[in-house]
């Protein structure tokens, strides 16, 4: 993950503490029971994939000029991933993330549905909001909120690193349209072609901080 974020106005032992907290408290537990069978951990964020220009190294012979997208256009993809089941559940759009399409997200994983279901996500606005909460109510699914500045808590970070790795990096798309369709062939995959790459990446093993990795830096 890198740095370690930190809330305005805080220093690195109370949020190490807290996140310490949380996971030992709140998030351990419903894994354990994820693990046993007894219940269904989904680990929800949004990724927002910019048509445009990213880093990489082309070796030629001659000099070559590649014309790149603008990056005004953005695909949206709201993910769920379960890591006992390795299973991916998205919805997708090129206008922005909202409780609507949180709530869209929330009936897909309803109806694959079988026993208590969980699922964990970040503070943002359009997933902490009464009309979100109401709903998830309504289909029997509960939510737990991570604390604040907390993406090494959330495993569905990793898939997003993955697939820019294997989608955008290095790669020109002629259009928008297939810019959407390589992004959408690259989380198909996960089940797939990536299988075993997403297997030893999407573990349960949890970047956490201490001092001493600080002191190290």
């Amino acid at each position: 993950m890198g740095a370690i974020p930190l809330p305005p106005n805080r220093t690195i032992e109370p949020h190490m503490a807290t996140q310490a907290e949380f996971k030992a408290a709140k998030l351990d537990p419903v894994l354990a029971q994820a693990q046993a069978g007894q219940r269904d951990v989904w680990f929800v964020d949004a990724a927002h994939f910019v048509r445009g220009c990213y880093l990489c190294a082309v070796w030629s012979l001659v000099r070559m000029m590649i014309r790149g997208a603008s990056g005004r256009q953005r695909y949206n993809v709201l993910g769920a991933w379960n890591p006992v089941t390795r299973q991916l559940i998205w919805v997708t759009n090129a206008t922005r993330v909202s409780s609507d399409t949180m709530i869209e997200l929330l009936v897909r994983i309803a109806a694959a549905k079988t026993r208590a279901t969980t699922r964990v996500l970040d503070n943002a606005r359009y997933q902490r909001c009464a009309k979100v909460e109401a709903e998830a109510q309504r289909l029997g699914i509960a939510l737990l909120f991570l604390t604040s500045y907390s993406p090494n808590l959330n495993l569905i970070e990793r898939l997003w690193r993955f697939t820019k790795k294997k989608v955008l990096r290095g790669h020109t798309y002629p259009d928008f349209a297939a810019f959407q369709a390589a992004i959408d062939d690259g989380l198909d995959k996960t089940a797939t072609e990536y299988q075993e790459e997403i297997k030893t990446l999407m573990t349960l093993r949890f970047q956490t901080f201490d001092k001493t990795s600080f002191l190290a830096a």
